[in-house]
Formats: structure tokens, C-alpha cells, sequence
């Protein structure tokens, strides 16, 4: 696979394989291409902290505030991916927000 390839897969994968699409490929690329492995590790720190979030938001379902809390999650990493994706298109490297920098 070509390297633009790549770094679209590792932000529109986590669609369809969630953090697994960026491990597989930040693990498979760290050492052969290193704006590959950014992309892959920017990707992959979002989705790990989006699942973090989403569990605290299914706990706090107990109290009713985790509902509006899961939605607003989803919607965030919706339009992030697809904001990450659509740069890497065009060659620019997107920072995704509230992202907890579990690999640096």
C-alpha cells in the first residue's frame, strides 16, 4: 500500500475497526515511514481517549447524564474523523481536541 493510502486508513479505518486499524498499522509502520506513524499514532491516541470518554459516559447512564454525554461523543469522533481524513487528503497533519496522549 502507498503511503497516502495509508495515512487515510489510519484515520477513516477507525470507523469500521475503531483503535485496532491505527495499532495495526502505527505498529506495522513506526519504523519505515515516519509521517505514516504520526498519523497512525495521532489517530490511534483519539480513539483510545474517545473509548476512555465512552465509558465514563455509559457509567454515568446510571444518573441519566450519560445518554446526551454518548451522543455528543460519537458526534465528536464522527466530525473529527472525517475532519483528520479529509486533511490528510490534502497532505496537512490534523491534531484531533480533547485527545490524551496515551503514545507520544
Amino acid at each position: 500500500m502507498q503511503k497516502k493510502q495509508l495515512i487515510l486508513l489510519s484515520h477513516i479505518g477507525t470507523l469500521f475497526g475503531n483503535f485496532i486499524v491505527p495499532l495495526v498499522i502505527w505498529l506495522s509502520k513506526k519504523d519505515e515511514s515516519k509521517e505514516v506513524a504520526e498519523h497512525a499514532k495521532e489517530s490511534l491516541n483519539f480513539q483510545m481517549s474517545m473509548f476512555l470518554y465512552s465509558i465514563v459516559a455509559i457509567l454515568l447512564i446510571i444518573i441519566l447524564v450519560g445518554i446526551p454525554l454518548l451522543a455528543i461523543i460519537i458526534l465528536i469522533d464522527l466530525v473529527c474523523v472525517i475532519t483528520a481524513t479529509m486533511k490528510a487528503d490534502k497532505g496537512e497533519f490534523f491534531r484531533y481536541p480533547l485527545t490524551l496522549r496515551f503514545i507520544k
